[in-house]
């Protein structure tokens, strides 16, 4: 098994040589390292792998010199902006206040403007915000001061601290628990590694991960607004689609009495979901519930443990079996994925399926020859759908479901409709492609499986409905 250690040190090449000493005399091997002096000048992370009880002996020797980073209750960087006379020693008071109340000064920043006055903006890092309001009404009868909003993907202020303060900021803004906050700064980091040597900026990086955190918190509450959609297809089926800011399409059928949900969104919008269908279901608390997903990804599982009853492909099954491990589902066994994966469960806050409620419809667990296969059919109720299976071009595991007398196919993310997308979707949808390179497993090969649903459709008006975006007709000649 792997672990990684973040730790605390000096700006010194010992410091890093004392850890691996301590790694090689338990004879255990490191993995990865990531240090950059640029972000954070003293977050060193090492991945070690070995057994757990060596790894164990890890904790404990690096604990014991005092590197081992456990805590991200570090305070934060306030940037303020002191206006003074453009006159000799003007700053030397408001210094003198800072000193006293201990703060540290991290970022500086002034110039002459030609008038008689410069504006000295100062990033001060303060341990105890309560004497932040104390302080700020002294330095107020020096000279007007205030406090500025910033970029933070334009400005580290304090770069000795950016991993505890990013890590702080994105858990308190989803409201996430404290112990989970130290893995967050250590897939953060992973991303930033990987993305950092295809030559990108990390503060790109840093930015984009902050930005899907943004997007996901801002569509909570009241600010969640899907777009939702009905269709009647005979007098028999009856069809909502709601389409969340972020996250995947559910589709709703309601058919002879009973409910399908087709994937469920991610788990951070589960009281908001909840409200919608019993505004939409009056009677969804009463009635049998079953969800069948088309395919194991986190936007698309997030709510699974609201149905009695999960169906999916057997691929899927095991990938959602695989997550009670420390490896993963098929996600987090990509490396190019899994930083990301780990942070979207995270920020989500995601939980694993029950397997008891898991119920497989087809395929196997052996890869696949062609880019599309039927596995046969299969009903709910007097519909029948015949399910086709993908190669694993988006993820391993993924389905469409064809209903072939109202012209009915439920793609999954192996074909979205892009182009009618709202603004909202469209802002969200940009993260993942640049965080994770792509959100597909293998590209060349979803497009291949695009190709390929045409000719398993064959002629006709099909209503194509997407893992994301609106309803989509496809005309086949």
């Amino acid at each position: 098994m792997k672990k990684t250690f973040v730790t605390t040190m000096p700006d010194r090449a010992g410091a890093f040589l004392k850890a691996s000493r301590i790694i090689a005399d338990l004879g255990l091997n490191i993995t990865r390292v990531s240090y950059n002096k640029a972000i954070d000048t003293h977050t060193l992370f090492i991945e070690v792998e070995g057994s757990h009880s060596r790894l164990e002996q890890v904790t404990e020797r690096l604990r014991e010199i005092g590197c081992l980073q456990n805590s991200l209750d570090e305070g934060t960087v306030l940037l303020v902006e002191f206006r003074l006379r453009d006159t000799p020693g003007s700053v030397t008071s408001v210094l003198e206040l800072i000193e006293q109340y201990n703060f540290n000064i991290s970022y500086l920043s002034s110039q002459e403007n030609g008038t008689a006055w410069q504006l000295f903006k100062m990033g001060l890092f303060v341990e105890q915000p309560e004497q932040f309001s104390d302080f700020l009404n002294a330095a107020s009868l020096l000279c007007p001061v205030r406090v500025v909003d910033y970029d933070k993907a334009e400005k580290i202020l304090d770069n000795s601290i950016f991993y505890v303060s990013f890590a702080n900021e994105l858990a308190q803004r989803m409201a996430l628990p404290e112990e989970g906050r130290m893995e967050l700064v250590i897939d953060a980091n992973q991303v930033m590694q990987m993305l950092d040597e295809r030559g990108e900026s990390f503060h790109k990086t840093f930015d984009y991960i902050r930005g899907f955190g943004e997007a996901l918190a801002s569509c909570r509450g009241d600010a969640f607004r899907p777009r939702v959609s009905e269709y009647d297809f005979g007098e028999d089926l009856h069809l909502i689609l709601i389409e969340p800011p972020c996250g995947s399409n559910t589709c709703i059928l309601r058919h002879q009495g009973q409910y399908l949900f087709i994937d469920t969104g991610y788990a951070c919008y589960r009281e908001e979901m909840l409200a919608l269908f019993r505004r939409l279901l009056p009677d969804f608390d009463a009635a049998p519930r079953a969800t069948l997903i088309t395919h194991a990804d986190v936007d698309h599982c997030g709510l699974l443990d609201l149905f009695d009853t999960v169906y999916l492909s057997r691929k899927s099954r095991d990938s959602l079996l695989m997550e009670r491990t420390s490896r993963g589902g098929f996600r987090e066994r990509n490396p190019l994925h899994a930083p990301y994966i780990r942070i979207c469960k995270a920020l989500t806050s995601y939980r694993t399926a029950a397997p008891e409620t898991l119920r497989v419809i087809g395929g196997v667990s052996s890869p696949q020859a062609q880019p599309l296969e039927v596995l046969g059919e299969w009903s709910f109720g007097a519909l029948c759908f015949q399910v086709l299976e993908g190669q694993g071009g988006h993820l391993p595991g993924e389905l469409v479901l064809v209903e072939r007398e109202r012209r009915l196919v439920f793609t999954g993310d192996i074909l979205v409709n892009i182009r009618e997308l709202t603004v909202e979707q469209a802002h969200y949808n940009h993260y993942a492609p640049y965080l994770m390179t792509s959100v597909d497993t293998n590209p060349a090969l979803c497009a291949a499986e695009r190709k390929e649903l045409p000719t398993l459709l064959g002629p006709g008006q099909w209503h194509i409905f997407g893992g994301h975006g609106p309803r989509k007709e496809l005309v086949i000649e």
